[in-house]
């Protein structure tokens, strides 16, 4: 029976069968508090550190003045504050390409190269201490490429921050130089015929003619020419007349093959970049997006088990869609069937948590029209409407959030929040017909909570209705109310997230949503009063984590596309262009999310989730290379392998080292986090089996036990997630076999 104390004098008289017990004294939804939220260490260490947006008044657009401020609040803790109104001021000018845009137009963006201060890309400089554990810092001595300094500009959001790519100028010290070793930067001996390194690599050995002096801006025209030519070669295929460009162009080294085929575990010829027609690359009047998920690539977890030596760990041939058939064939939720049954006496305490652990990672819910919407529920009992579903699924995130990761939770106990989301559950079928911007915000957070129960395939059947909902809305523009503008953007990006999370795993039909991302806006922050809102409105991690998962996509599209065929050699330029952008990506953080490269765990959830996600891409840009040496030891003689094979190993260490790590981002992300664990994990043991491979990571570990440790603890942890899910019930196993066979095989 639904009470409500000091609202309603009586007992509502119809029979409906949800339920409500100790109701709020009060009709509204408490404030949540005022001033900065921080993160809590200790016995609050699951709470994010919330990260203020501006107030209303004193953010504008402003340019050419862009740069975020440094300031610090009465508790300690800096924080961004920007000179700009993102609402007051959306241009043209801040489309999709010229915001999160691809970094490839931010290369083009150069000037020269003068005395700098060493700053970060939001005008603040650098602290000295993280020299020396920035593995960036190092791409300046380790790249195949050299890129001399520039001045790129990325926005991140409605804002727009430089960023200051560090390059160097290679110097024509030697008067007899032959070209690899030039494009090596390699000390030549100068022998004649060939030189020491072109003889050990087989390679050809080509001397410039002497008197030939290039200055800086020849070296910068041929480089941009090298580049544009090897990108070309990569990525371009005539569709209408089957003309393929010519692939004759100098190699930079000596490369080893791989290809489609061998991304599943078989061996060919060496080949040349080929993708497939239709594809990346055609000449057809509307190109591929290469910043969205392939809809055929060989990047998820599973297909490391068809790589060599890899596929030596399982004792039987795993298909890669086996994820996927569990999922379809696992048992629904039966507790959603049941009357619902709902607690609101302590709405307070799960708002304010959903406000200060959740809406970081979604920032779907406008803080400054919680109070209407909770109003409007209240005054509908709970029972319909659009707003009574987003309050219940708020509430349901909010207590969910309170316990800490689910894989910790007992087996077969209630998941805190269940009994809000059953009520909201029974609104979803009035939404499921509704065709507003809240109905797929209803949706959308319905697909949350299920994300955090484990339950990808469920969770995706939503993300589908959301993104179906959102195109209707979007094949119009005056179909969308001015003031549900910015909603119906973050309710966007979110869908287009989280289906490419999926879509990296499981092999599903893609919903069609990316189609509109040309014409949907970046998020620029919500409106209202600030006196009526019961949180701030987080949005930094949000814009970071689009642009990453943009990025991430392009991997996709450029290394792991189905049928793409790539030496190592024509595969350079693509990797070190990809692990270029990931580099922008980092310096143009605000300062508040800029994570150290320290070892030591953070405190910070977000800065956490942010580096293990940078880690999982640079780890997938240079898994090629592992492929390689796995399949031929001898490619590892070459430099530019060995170099590329350290430093996919050191970035899955650095993902693995601290496996507890990973529940800071346990309610978006557990499931998704839990297969690049295994898929990481696989790559360790299989380098572990390799004599080159095993000497690379012996360089980045003090000793051998610690890869031992570091794998038994994954072993450990996964085996938790096995109860959460059957396709982590599958990962679980596999992994626990893995390592008996390659401790097996070590000892042997």
């Amino acid at each position: 029976m639904l009470r409500f104390a000091n609202d309603i004098s009586s007992p509502p008289t119809d029979n409906k069968p949800l339920r409500y017990l100790m109701p709020s004294s009060n009709g509204d939804s408490p404030h949540s508090g005022a001033g900065t939220m921080t993160a809590t260490v200790g016995a609050n260490a699951n709470a994010v550190r919330q990260y203020p947006m501006p107030t209303r008044e004193n953010f504008s657009i402003e340019i050419p003045s862009p740069l975020p401020q440094l300031v610090t609040s009465s508790n300690g803790f800096s924080s961004l504050k920007s000179p700009t109104n993102l609402k007051s001021a959306r241009t043209p000018s801040f489309s999709r390409e010229g915001i999160l845009g691809s970094a490839q137009k931010a290369r083009n963006l150069s000037q020269s190269s003068e005395n700098r201060p060493d700053t970060v890309s939001n005008g603040i400089q650098k602290a000295s201490s993280d020299e020396g554990v920035n593995p960036l810092k190092r791409r300046n001595t380790d790249a195949g490429v050299d890129y001399p300094r520039r001045r790129a500009t990325i926005a991140v959001g409605h804002f727009s921050l430089s960023a200051e790519a560090a390059g160097m100028e290679r110097s024509l010290t030697h008067n007899l130089q032959c070209e690899v070793c030039r494009s090596r930067k390699s000390r030549c001996d100068g022998t004649k015929p060939k030189c020491k390194l072109c003889t050990e690599l087989g390679a050809e050995c080509i001397y410039r003619e002497p008197g030939i002096k290039l200055d800086a801006g020849d070296k910068l025209i041929l480089e941009r020419l090298g580049r544009i030519e090897s990108l070309l070669q990569m990525n371009m295929v005539s569709h209408g007349n089957g003309i393929q460009i010519s692939h004759n162009s100098p190699n930079m080294s000596n490369g080893t093959a791989l290809s489609g085929d061998n991304l599943m575990g078989q061996n060919t010829e060496n080949f040349v970049s080929i993708i497939p027609s239709g594809g990346l690359g055609t000449w057809s009047a509307t190109a591929t997006n290469i910043s969205t998920m392939p809809k055929i690539h060989t990047n998820a977890a599973l297909h490391l088990l068809q790589w060599p030596m890899i596929r030596d760990l399982v004792s039987r041939p795993y298909d890669p869609q086996i994820l996927l058939q569990l999922e379809m064939a696992r048992e629904p939720l039966h507790s959603l069937t049941k009357t619902p049954c709902v607690d609101l006496s302590n709405t307070n305490a799960y708002i304010e948590a959903y406000f200060e652990r959740v809406n970081v990672w979604y920032a779907c819910v406008n803080p400054y029209t919680w109070r209407s919407h909770y109003r409007i529920a209240l005054s509908n009992g709970f029972r319909e409407g659009p707003e009574s579903c987003i309050v219940l699924l708020v509430l349901s995130l909010g207590q969910a959030s309170l316990r800490g990761s689910i894989s910790r939770i007992v087996p077969h106990e209630d998941p805190p929040g269940l009994q809000y989301f059953t009520a909201a559950w029974a609104l979803l079928p009035g939404m499921m017909t509704s065709n507003s911007v809240l109905a797929a915000q209803c949706h959308l957070l319905a697909a949350a909570y299920l994300f955090y129960l484990v339950r990808p395939l469920e969770a995706w059947n939503l993300l589908c209705t959301t993104s179906t909902k959102l195109q209707l809305l979007l094949m119009s523009p005056n179909r969308v109310p001015a003031d549900q503008r910015e909603l119906s953007e973050r309710i966007y990006w979110n869908a287009l997230l989280f289906e490419s999370d999926l879509l990296a795993e499981l092999d599903l039909p893609h919903s069609g949503v990316v189609a509109f991302e040309e014409n949907v806006g970046l998020p620029g922050g919500f409106e209202g009063d600030e006196n009526e809102a019961v949180g701030r409105d987080e949005l930094w991690y949000f814009l970071a984590e689009i642009a990453l998962r943009r990025l991430l996509n392009r991997v996709s599209q450029l290394i792991y596309s189905k049928d793409s065929m790539a030496s190592t050699t024509s595969l350079e330029p693509v990797v070190a262009e990809l692990d270029f952008q990931l580099t922008q990506w980092y310096e143009s953080l605000p300062l508040p999310l800029q994570f150290p490269f320290t070892r030591a765990i953070l405190p910070d959830p977000v800065q956490t989730v942010l580096r293990l996600r940078f880690y999982a891409c640079r780890t997938i840009i240079y898994r090629p290379y592992i492929l390689a040496v796995l399949d031929n030891e001898q490619a590892v003689l070459d430099p530019s392998v060995r170099a590329a094979c350290h430093k996919c190993l050191e970035a899955s260490i650095r993902q693995l080292e601290h496996i507890n790590a990973h529940h800071a981002g346990h309610m978006p992300y557990l499931w998704q986090g839990a297969l690049s664990i295994v898929s990481q994990t696989l790559l360790v043991m299989g380098a572990t089996m390799s004599p080159s491979l095993s000497s690379i990571l012996m360089s980045i570990v003090p000793r051998p036990e610690v890869i031992d440790q570091i794998i038994n603890d994954v072993v450990v942890e996964i085996e938790r997630y096995s109860v959460l899910s059957p396709s982590l019930s599958l990962s679980a196993e596999i992994i626990k076999e893995a390592e008996v066979r390659r401790r097996t095989f070590l000892s042997g």
